[in-house]
């Protein structure tokens, strides 16, 4: 089932039929933007107070934003009560504007904030989680095995946060400071979802127990937010790795063990039960969580028939290229489960075999990028590295993740594998995985936002965003890179398959109340999975629900709208065209990118 119009939600009401906008009117328009223009840079410039980390990451923490570099979110209630305040004004100021009488484009960033600005509210509504305000990471939960200031400020300091003089070192120092801090406002906020029933699942609290604890562990002298600045700071005056110690040890150490204690309380009432249905409110906040993940109104039921109809698809094609590669017997999961311990597809579980798994893949982001002329008129750079993830981040993360980096190139964006253990990783499953995390997905698109308006640079839509890389996977099979190697067809077809079983998964573990055990057992069965892989990913989506069902939702939207571009331009039909289409209008919500692709489709008829 793919998704219809029908069920396509933010933006549904606004853009109004900007396909054949007429050319006049939209120089009217234009000349109507000012006010809008101002509005939406005052709007970006709140964000960045609000949410300093993401200044760092874009590069933009400098001249009259250098205070910001000294800065971190507050992740207390209060902050973040102020935050949800912020939005509401937004909204209102955004309310006084003349929306009819806007450019398409300006249109366009006035819709995304409004979609996003309203989803996030709805979310703040609950009074517990970790709200995503233009991004793609809802959580029920405050602190647990892939959320919290402990994995996410510790990175951010080391890869973002960018030390070129005393002053930026003066800077890190402050943050180090303020991580601390956010500890404590996590903590607090803990204690509130504790006394509305909001306690994670016994096996998520293990593993979150198990990451704060090696964060915690050691002497604060070696750990890594210590030695990060030290390192970079050798040879400037103010003993920076000294005044680090001592803030880890008198502020961070003792805000560490508060949460440890505090997550420890939680162990002790937590259940096994895995989605949020056991919450008094949790269907709602389901249907709030799915409606983020995916910008449609689409029900628990229908994106649960969808996944199964798709795998159904996709594992057909699989078959006859499993046949081919000698597995002809068992179902296409077991054939899966087999190939990937053939001996041809693995990789050492050592040292070794990690670092010949970065070389694979570098090697792979190189291939792509050459062919990247076939797929588009506008190209940006693609600038990426392959790291591995913290150490500390590994037990509870996926198997990698990826994104873009500063707007002035001069922070890589990333592809961030977890190496745990080589066993994540076969040789026909990688290629795929570069092309999704970074050319022509994630890192590539983001480059394309970070040219937009700053506001458009910082709010993102899961569905868009991971709709976006899935479709990079199938982009990068139409440009012929297994070709030579039908075996790595098959990681790419498992990968879509898999992307349709966590819309079984999701759904079956939020609204159908499946067991984390059941969940994992049915991902195993039905895709081939291994087991180590499966467990991370179902842990995943019972603490982001809905998230993890944007990607397919999304992947198909674009599809659907390719095929109707294709059928209303006919032999004016631009492959190229049609790709710069998507990602030069932005991240957007799927309503919206309809919208989008109906002025590609008038421009191109004339």
């Amino acid at each position: 089932m793919d998704t219809t119009r029908r069920q396509l939600l933010l933006g549904a009401g606004s853009t109004l039929a900007l396909a054949g906008f007429p050319l006049t009117a939209c120089a009217r328009a234009a000349d109507n933007d000012a006010p809008a223009q101002a509005l939406i840079d005052r709007i970006a410039e709140q964000m960045l107070r609000d949410y300093p980390e993401t200044a760092t990451t874009l590069g933009v923490d400098k001249g009259k934003r250098a205070d910001l570099k000294h800065q971190l979110m507050d992740r207390s209630a209060k902050g973040q009560a102020k935050i949800a305040a912020n939005l509401k004004k937004a909204l209102a100021d955004i309310a006084k504007l003349d929306l009819n009488a806007l450019s398409p484009a300006m249109r366009t960033h006035v819709d995304v904030i409004q979609a996003s600005f309203s989803n996030a509210l709805q979310g703040f509504a609950f009074g517990y989680g970790d709200v995503a305000t233009g991004s793609w990471r809802n959580s029920p939960y405050v602190v647990v095995q892939n959320v919290g200031a402990f994995l996410d400020t510790p990175r951010m300091l080391d890869s973002d946060h960018q030390i070129a003089s005393a002053e930026d070192g003066e800077a890190y120092l402050d943050r180090l400071e303020s991580y601390a801090e956010q500890v404590d406002g996590e903590t607090e906020r803990l204690k509130r979802a504790a006394a509305l029933g909001v306690i994670a699942p016994d096996f998520l609290l293990d593993k979150c127990l198990k990451q704060i604890k090696i964060a915690r562990s050691g002497n604060p002298a070696g750990w890594g937010v210590v030695t990060s600045v030290a390192n970079r700071t050798a040879g400037f005056d103010g003993d920076f790795g000294e005044r680090a110690w001592l803030l880890a040890k008198d502020k961070l150490t003792p805000a560490l063990d508060r949460q440890i204690a505090e997550l420890e309380k939680h162990r002790k009432r937590a259940t096994s039960d895995a989605g949020v249905w056991k919450f008094k409110d949790g269907d709602a906040y389901y249907a709030w969580a799915l409606s983020a993940g995916t910008t449609t109104t689409m029900t628990p039921d229908e994106v649960h028939q969808m996944g199964l109809d798709q795998l159904a698809k996709i594992q057909s094609e699989m078959d006859a290229i499993l046949k081919k590669e000698g597995y002809s017997q068992g179902s296409v999961g077991a054939r899966m489960e087999a190939l990937a311990k053939d001996p041809r597809f693995t990789f050492p579980d050592n040292d070794a075999g990690r670092a010949e798994i970065i070389k694979f893949m570098q090697e792979r982001v190189a291939d792509i990028r050459g062919r990247m002329p076939q797929a588009f008129h506008t190209l940006v750079k693609g600038n990426l590295e392959v790291k591995r993830l913290p150490l500390e981040e590994e037990p509870g993360a996926p198997g990698a993740y990826g994104g873009a980096g500063s707007i002035d190139g001069t922070v890589p964006g990333k592809i961030w594998l977890n190496l745990r253990t080589t066993g994540l990783h076969t040789r026909f499953s990688l290629p795929d995985l570069a092309y999704h995390e970074g050319i022509p997905g994630h890192v590539w698109q983001g480059e394309y936002a970070n040219q937009m308006p700053l506001i458009r640079s910082i709010l993102a839509f899961n569905a868009y965003s991971e709709g976006w890389a899935l479709y990079a996977e199938q982009l990068a099979d139409e440009l012929g890179v297994y070709a030579e190697n039908p075996a790595e067809k098959l990681g790419y077809l498992q990968s879509m398959g898999f992307r349709a079983c966590r819309l079984v998964v999701d759904t079956g573990l939020h609204a159908k109340r499946w067991t984390r055990q059941q969940a994992i057992d049915w991902f195993v069965t039905n895709n081939g999975s291994s087991v180590e892989e499966v467990s991370g990913e179902v842990d995943r989506y019972c603490s982001w629900p809905g998230q993890a069902c944007g990607y397919k939702v999304g992947q198909s939207a674009i599809v659907r709208l390719r095929e109707k571009a294709q059928a209303a331009l006919g032999a004016r039909y631009d492959f190229r065209a049609f790709n710069d289409a998507v990602v030069l209008g932005g991240n957007v919500p799927m309503t919206v990118l309809g919208h989008v692709i109906d002025r590609h489709i008038a421009e191109r008829k004339g």
